[in-house]
């Protein structure tokens, strides 16, 4: 340990004197020596130890140099990599698009605290998952998200391209983008065309081509439409005020979640957890279920209504399904079909035969008919 000591001694202080272009070197030599899979322990303490050194120096060139030289190999130092990624753009932007150690978390983490241009690195990411995908959606910026819509490898669930077709719909690059994916939801094709039609109503309605009373209708039509950031905006005030007022409850939650009601299942669990959206998005979109305990814990319903929440988020989870915004009382079909065959092959405790009793349509309260009755 002395001799260890000794040497960091020695190299924090030719650090001092040596020149940029040395440091740079050293830094990629030092880093491709830390990767080798020969080097014994205590070396290895002491190259670390170095490397350490070489992360608070002063000049960006040699950080980018140590970023360059790690980010690829699952074999960096994990610490030093998530040090990398939280610096300047030209140090973090290769830890941020390659580095294998940044999990989802850390990810989801970047895109919900991160600048623009942290975010659009890590849109750019080979294999991007659904979790990091539905999180760039719900909160990231438009250039991020038109350089995720762009990235052929990302697994981007049909929810999350809805929502950047009501957030960001009304930007030109992004629809050309979004309709560029042979994967796009007819429902968000759809909506894209409604948008441009509405856009091209509003310019006419400006110019005042038309007569009046054509033109008032067309004035209406086209202000009803940039209703998605004014009700993104309503659902969270309505979200709290619920909560304040002690009308919050977990029943909505699923309710939400099998009508199909994707952003006001989203605005709910967040709210009931006090957590960040683009959070709760991630979780929801995890294809592999890895953080549905957790989520449904914050959703506070009861535990036998988890055969109606795992199944509803499978059919959300899909390609083709977005929040369809055109028809906002709608139940989905879909969604209560495949809870309904869930529920009949999950067992037969009391909890499970209630909710199925529930979904079939039989009477759950004074003149309030079941889900399936409403679907049709």
């Amino acid at each position: 340990m002395r001799a260890n000591g000794m040497i960091a001694r020695q190299f924090q202080h030719w650090a001092r004197s040596a020149s940029v272009s040395e440091r740079i070197d050293v830094a990629r030599a030092l880093a491709r020596s830390y990767l080798q899979p020969h080097v014994g322990p205590e070396d290895r303490q002491t190259v670390e130890a170095a490397l350490l050194m070489l992360l608070d120096d002063s000049s960006a060139l040699v950080r980018h140099a140590l970023a360059e030289t790690l980010a690829p190999h699952r074999g960096a130092p994990p610490d030093m990599m998530l040090a990398l990624a939280n610096d300047r753009f030209e140090v973090a932007q290769s830890v941020l698009g390659r580095s294998p150690l940044l999990g989802d978390a850390d990810l989801v983490e970047i895109v919900g605290y991160g600048e623009a241009w942290r975010q659009a690195a890590v849109a750019a990411r080979r294999g991007l998952s659904a979790p990091v995908a539905a999180a760039l959606a719900e909160s990231g910026d438009g250039d991020a998200c038109l350089v995720l819509v762009g990235n052929q490898e990302a697994d981007i669930p049909g929810f999350a391209l809805g929502r950047i077709v009501a957030r960001l719909g009304h930007r030109t690059d992004l629809r050309e983008a979004l309709l560029s994916r042979a994967d796009l939801p007819t429902a968000a094709h759809h909506a894209l065309i409604r948008s441009v039609a509405d856009q091209l109503s509003a310019f006419v309605v400006g110019r005042r081509w038309l007569p009046q009373e054509r033109s008032v209708r067309l004035s209406a039509e086209a202000s009803a439409v940039p209703a998605h950031e004014r009700a993104t905006a309503d659902m969270k005030a309505l979200m709290a005020h619920l909560r304040r007022n002690g009308h919050l409850t977990a029943g909505l939650v699923l309710r939400a979640l099998l009508s199909g009601h994707v952003r006001l299942f989203l605005e709910t669990v967040a709210e009931f957890s006090d957590t960040p959206i683009s959070k709760v998005a991630a979780l929801a979109a995890d294809r592999t279920g890895a953080g549905l305990d957790g989520l449904f814990e914050k959703t506070g319903l009861p535990g036998g209504a988890f055969i109606a929440f795992e199944a509803a988020l499978e059919v959300v989870r899909q390609a083709d399904f977005i929040d369809e915004a055109a028809q906002p009382t709608a139940l989905k079909r879909r969604i209560v079909m495949r809870v309904l065959d869930r529920c009949r092959s999950g067992g037969g405790d009391a909890e499970t035969l209630q909710l199925l009793s529930v979904l079939r349509g039989d009477p759950v309260g004074a003149g309030e008919p079941g889900i399936a009755a409403q679907t049709g």
